[in-house]
């Protein structure tokens, strides 16, 4: 009998099978692709040599993990590559505020007012980065806080909705920067705890940058799964699970999917019939003849960008997918330009590019030309550079990851209580209504983002069970 049964190789999945057999358990996992990765692979999507990240693509939280940056990552092929700006965002007069690594630099990008508020904000928090993310990574208490001081501080800022936080500054330029922040995980940005979300993302890029693996995010999964396999675990994929009888008989079963998904496999009813699946995203892959033509130069050198002219902009495209139930006329978009960090991902001279905009969960339009309207705002002439696209809209996103109920790609609303305490109000998140069955998809604390933090969290619960059962 085996020790432990992971289902689902995304990268909580992964990390889980990995702390536990770390631990001398023996543990097997089962993905139903052909592949590992879940919401971190990589693909041709468009043109022979343009290779594509279908899910996500740069990665603040990934770099920043405790989880991965615990583990011999780079032995196995991960290598951060690193654009010269974090991120940008730009605006309709040609300007820019920037993520840089550097705080100075960017709340010189906030203009004379916010610089100092800036500064103070976060200097004090970045000076204790590396406790303060573990502490709130862990959370709900997994582990005692290391520093309970700074985890107590930046409760205190980011407890509130970021609407509160923007109260601290005077300059639209950082306000807008903000919400974009926000947006990355739909949250409303009037929402409960927006602020710590806008302040991690900010953080990150200050502490180790938004970096992209080399080669795209297939490389996560892949180290993960080859340090698994040194580690004696075994990998099936193309293995799909309808019921816990598909599995071999193990000690524990740890369960990298959405809670709708770990209901129906383990005859659990309606036990998580009051969680909520969030907005969607109509996502585009593109292969382009060169750079993209942003107007702000900022924007030409950042792994990221952001786009929305300001902060009420991005707010109604916000109230329009997630509580309006349209697709927004000027959506949010967030991009990314690997091949600005890393010339591999494309042929000479060429580009690949990776934006989305949000929509309705289950929305079934084709939100291509509102996209590319806007990015026209912001690129005159971006158009003319694509060579091929590749649309995703929610059946599609669903489709190349079962967690994305709807094409939620957050596995579950991050909203209300639901973005603190997830999947049901509960101080053990990861335990489910049998003794022996855990949950570790982003459904669970510290939610969406690949982090392997879920997964890290869970096998905690886990070991401790397999250390106390016979």
């Amino acid at each position: 009998m085996l020790d432990a049964v992971v289902v689902g190789a995304g990268p909580n999945g992964l990390t889980a099978a990995v702390e536990l057999a770390r631990r001398g358990f023996s543990v097997a996992l089962f993905e139903a692709k052909s592949t590992v990765g879940g919401g971190a692979r990589t693909e041709e999507l468009t043109l022979p040599g343009f290779r594509h990240d279908p899910c996500s693509a740069a990665h603040p939280l990934g770099v920043n993990s405790p989880a991965f940056r615990g583990m011999p990552l780079d032995r196995y092929g991960l290598e951060w590559l690193h654009a010269p700006l974090p991120m940008a965002h730009p605006f309709p007069d040609g300007s820019a505020a920037v993520l840089s690594r550097s705080v100075a630099e960017t709340a010189a990008s906030f203009g004379p007012r916010d610089a100092g508020p800036y500064r103070r904000l976060v200097e004090p928090l970045l000076a204790r980065w590396d406790t303060l993310v573990r502490d709130f990574m862990s959370l709900p208490l997994t582990a005692l806080p290391r520093d309970p001081v700074t985890l107590a501080r930046f409760g205190l800022v980011g407890l509130p909705p970021s609407s509160w936080l923007m109260r601290r500054f005077q300059d639209d330029r950082i306000k807008t920067l903000f919400a974009g922040l926000v947006a990355h995980v739909m949250a409303p940005l009037d929402g409960l705890a927006t602020s710590a979300i806008g302040l991690v993302f900010a953080l990150s890029a200050h502490a180790r940058g938004w970096p992209v693996p080399r080669g795209g995010s297939q490389a996560i999964s892949d180290a993960l799964a080859a340090y698994l396999a040194d580690l004696g675990g075994a990998v099936h994929t193309d293995y799909e699970v309808k019921r816990l009888d598909d599995l071999p008989p193990a000690r524990a079963y740890v369960f990298d999917t959405s809670p709708a998904a770990l209901a129906r496999i383990a005859g659990f009813g309606d036990y998580y019939a009051n969680y909520r699946y969030g907005p969607s995203v109509f996502k585009i892959d593109y292969a382009l003849d060169g750079p993209v033509p942003w107007t702000a130069p900022e924007a030409r050198t950042a792994g990221t960008v952001q786009i929305g002219a300001d902060q009420e902009e991005i707010g109604t495209a916000l109230r329009a997918a997630s509580r309006e139930g349209r697709a927004p006329d000027r959506p949010f978009m967030i991009t990314v330009q690997p091949s600005v960090a890393d010339p591999t991902r494309a042929p000479d001279g060429k580009h690949v590019f990776w934006t989305y905009g949000h929509v309705p969960n289950g929305w079934s339009g084709d939100l291509t030309d509102a996209i590319e309207r806007q990015l026209e705002r912001f690129a005159p002439g971006f158009r003319d550079r694509v060579l091929a696209r590749a649309t995703a809209g929610p059946a599609e996103m669903a489709a190349r990851n079962a967690n994305y109920v709807g094409g939620d790609i957050a596995c579950g609303a991050a909203s209300g209580l639901q973005l603190l305490l997830r999947p049901k109000l509960s101080l053990f998140p990861y335990h489910t209504p049998h003794p022996a069955v855990f949950l570790c998809s982003s459904a669970t604390p510290p939610g969406p983002g690949v982090h392997g933090m879920s997964g890290h969290n869970a096998a905690k619960a886990v070991w401790r069970r397999l250390r106390q059962a016979p």
